[in-house]
C-alpha cells in the first residue's frame, strides 16, 4: 500500500509541475484561448510537415483532411486521390454505418477514418476536426427536402465549418466548394445560397480557396444518368425551354485533380476563386446528342416551355413542408434545376481556372461519358442504332 501511495505521489507531482508550464486550460478546445485564436496557419502549403516515402498510398504526405461530404458524388473522387498519395482522410458521415464504406478501400491501413457525426451537433463536428490540418467541405444538395434547406445546407453549414476551422488554429488549409454561376442574383435558390456560403466562409478565412465546378459528369453522376433513365423509361427526353441553354460540362476525376492541385501548392490558390468548366462548351440539345450517340438509341426530344415546366414542377414545391412524409426525388422537373436553365452556365472570360492550376481537363467524348453504354439495348456491342457514328448533326 505505501509503494501505491508513493506512485500516486509521483504521478500528481508530475501533473502539478506539468499543469505550471502548460495550463490545464491549455487542452480545452474553444475561441475563447489565445492558441485558437488565428485564422489558417501562415505557414504556405504542406512542404514543412513530416513526408516518408516514394508518394504512393503507403507513404507519408503530412496531409489530415477532414472531407465533409466525402460519401457523395465528387467525393468519392477526391478521397481517392488524397489517399492513393499516402494522406490521412478523415470522413464525417451521417448515415448508415455502410455510407463511407466504399472509401475505405481507396487507402493504406487505418488512413480512412469514418467518423459518424451530425451536421447539426457542434461537438460532433469539432471532433471530426480535431486533428486535421486541412478542411475540404463539399457538402450540398441540389433539391430541397423536408428535412434540409437550401439556406441551411449550402450556406449555413458552409459558414459554421469555416467558424470551427477558425477556431482551431491548426488548419493550413480551407477549400469550399461551390457551383459555377454562384451569384446572389440567380434565380435558383441552390445558387444564391452557394454564394451566400461562400461570402461566410471567406468572412471568417480570408485564405480560403473557392472552388466553381460546372455541371460534373462520371459514372455516378445525377446529370446524364437522370437524362439516360428518363429517355430509357419514357422513350423521349424532355428539352426545357427550347435545348439552347448552353453547359460547360467537366469531368468529375478534373475537378478531384484541381483540388489535390490546390493542396500541394506553394499558398498561390489560397484566398482565390477557381471557375472549373470543361474545355468545351454544349447546348443542352448538343448534350443530349452526345447521350444518345454513346447509348447508341435514336433521338426523341420534346421541348417543354418554362411556363410548362414550371408548372409540371410546382406541386412538389407547395405540397414539400405541407404533407406529413417525404415526396419523390425530383428528376427533370423540378423547379430550381428548370430556374437554373433559364441562363448559360460557362466559365467567366477573366476567371482563374483548371489551366492556374496546372491541369488539362478531359473533354466529355470518350472515357468521361464511357458509363453510357450501360443503356446499350442489349449490351455494350449492341443498340437500335447501327453505331455510335451517326452524326449528331442529321437528328432531329
Amino acid at each position: 500500500m505505501q509503494a501505491v501511495a508513493c506512485r500516486l505521489g509521483r504521478q500528481s507531482s508530475s501533473i502539478s509541475s506539468l499543469q505550471s508550464i502548460y495550463p490545464l486550460s491549455h487542452y480545452y478546445y474553444g475561441a475563447d484561448h489565445p492558441r485558437y485564436g488565428s485564422t489558417l496557419v501562415t505557414n504556405k502549403g504542406v512542404g514543412h510537415l513530416v513526408r516518408k516515402g516514394t508518394g504512393g498510398r503507403s507513404s507519408v504526405s503530412g496531409i489530415v483532411a477532414t472531407v465533409f461530404g466525402a460519401t457523395g458524388f465528387l467525393g468519392r473522387y477526391v478521397v481517392q486521390q488524397l489517399a492513393k498519395m499516402g494522406s490521412q482522410v478523415l470522413v464525417p458521415f451521417r448515415g448508415s454505418e455502410d455510407s463511407p464504406r466504399h472509401l475505405k478501400l481507396m487507402g493504406d491501413l487505418g488512413q480512412i477514418v469514418p467518423m459518424k457525426y451530425n451536421p447539426r451537433d457542434e461537438n460532433t463536428i469539432k471532433a471530426a476536426m480535431a486533428k486535421a490540418n486541412v478542411v475540404i467541405n463539399l457538402i450540398g444538395k441540389e433539391y430541397e427536402t423536408r428535412n434540409y434547406s437550401f439556406e441551411e445546407v449550402n450556406h449555413s453549414m458552409a459558414a459554421q465549418l469555416a467558424t470551427i476551422a477558425k477556431e482551431h488554429g491548426g488548419i493550413m488549409r480551407f477549400i469550399q466548394i461551390s457551383c459555377l454561376g454562384a451569384s446572389p442574383s440567380s434565380p435558383s435558390s441552390l445558387r444564391k445560397t452557394k454564394a451566400a456560403g461562400e461570402e461566410a466562409v471567406l468572412r471568417e478565412i480570408p485564405e480560403a480557396t473557392i472552388m466553381r465546378p460546372a455541371a460534373m459528369v462520371g459514372t455516378e453522376d445525377r446529370l446524364l444518368n437522370t437524362w439516360a433513365r428518363f429517355a430509357k423509361k419514357y422513350s423521349f427526353l424532355p428539352l426545357i425551354g427550347d435545348g439552347s441553354t448552353k453547359f460547360q460540362p467537366v469531368f468529375v476525376v478534373d475537378v478531384a485533380a484541381a483540388i489535390v492541385a490546390a493542396l500541394k501548392d506553394d499558398g498561390t490558390s489560397m484566398g482565390k476563386i477557381y471557375e472549373l468548366g470543361g474545355p468545351e462548351v454544349f447546348t443542352m440539345h448538343e448534350l443530349a446528342a452526345i447521350m444518345y450517340d454513346t447509348m447508341r438509341e435514336w433521338p426523341h426530344y420534346v421541348k417543354v416551355p418554362f411556363p410548362i415546366a414550371k408548372a409540371f414542377a410546382m406541386p412538389r414545391e407547395i405540397l414539400l413542408n405541407k404533407v406529413p412524409f417525404p415526396l419523390p426525388t425530383p428528376d427533370i422537373f423540378h423547379l430550381d434545376y428548370i430556374n437554373t436553365l433559364t441562363s448559360d452556365t460557362v466559365v467567366s472570360d477573366n476567371a482563374l481556372t483548371f489551366e492556374d492550376l496546372g491541369i488539362v481537363p478531359h473533354k466529355l467524348k470518350g472515357y468521361p461519358i464511357e458509363y453510357l453504354i450501360s443503356y446499350r439495348k442489349g449490351g455494350p456491342n449492341f443498340g437500335s442504332t447501327i453505331s455510335e457514328r451517326v452524326s449528331p448533326d442529321a437528328w432531329p
